[in-house]
């Protein structure tokens, strides 16, 4: 086999939701010489791809997206490890949370989800999340690569997003993260008055955005 081949099998494997199969798939990669950050970027990740172009198309639904996620964490269990020390690896860290006042958290999950699945290592904080609370964890991790990636499908805790990006401003911190927000009331036109990065229209398009504002 190429390594082609070993890529395209640990890609269909993501695409079919085979948690087993993705692990045999990984250990395989690795015992033909494939690096843990190429299995990741141009196998692992392509069928992810694949899965949210799905999901975005209505094509799949919320149960397989949950299970190529799992077949996506077995592999990393056993490439993380490998990935110690690699400034390529990964896209960043990812601070995930539902904004206070809002107790809606099944997009948000999905969000975090697609994620973790994507590369970003994760911190959630939950749901109904005050901005102190969200300052704090941002400050705790101060210095590493950040996406601060927030949800709110009511519109009075969508307007706690802009008193988001104050703080971080206030703090001295806004440079040193990006910031997307998303749900239901949230639009471009919110995006460009509160000074945030980006928003996305459902999970799939959450974390194409999100890895192309981490570039």
């Amino acid at each position: 086999m190429s390594n082609q081949d070993y890529l395209d099998k640990l890609r269909d494997t993501i695409v079919n939701q085979n948690i087993n199969g993705c692990v045999e798939a990984t250990n395989e990669a690795l015992a033909a010489g494939i690096g843990a950050v190429e299995a990741i970027e141009n196998g692992l990740s392509v069928g992810m791809k694949i899965v949210g172009d799905k999901f975005e198309a209505a094509e799949i639904y919320l149960p397989h997206i949950m299970m190529s996620a799992k077949a996506m964490s077995a592999a990393m269990e056993i490439l993380s490890p490998l990935l110690v020390g690699d400034e390529n690896a990964g896209h960043g860290l990812a601070i995930t949370y539902v904004q206070e006042g809002d107790i809606h958290d099944i997009g948000h999950r999905l969000v975090t989800t697609m994620l973790g699945a994507n590369g970003f290592e994760i911190i959630d904080l939950g749901v109904d999340v005050p901005n102190e609370k969200v300052i704090e964890e941002v400050i705790k991790n101060k210095g590493k690569k950040m996406i601060l990636v927030g949800s709110a499908l009511m519109t009075t805790s969508m307007l706690g997003q802009k008193d988001t990006v104050e703080l971080l401003k206030e703090e001295g911190l806004r440079d040193d993260i990006k910031v997307m927000f998303g749900g239901a009331p949230v639009s471009d036109a919110w995006i460009a008055e509160i000074g945030a990065d980006a928003t996305a229209e459902n999970a799939a398009d959450a974390s194409r955005v999100a890895l192309e504002i981490m570039k």
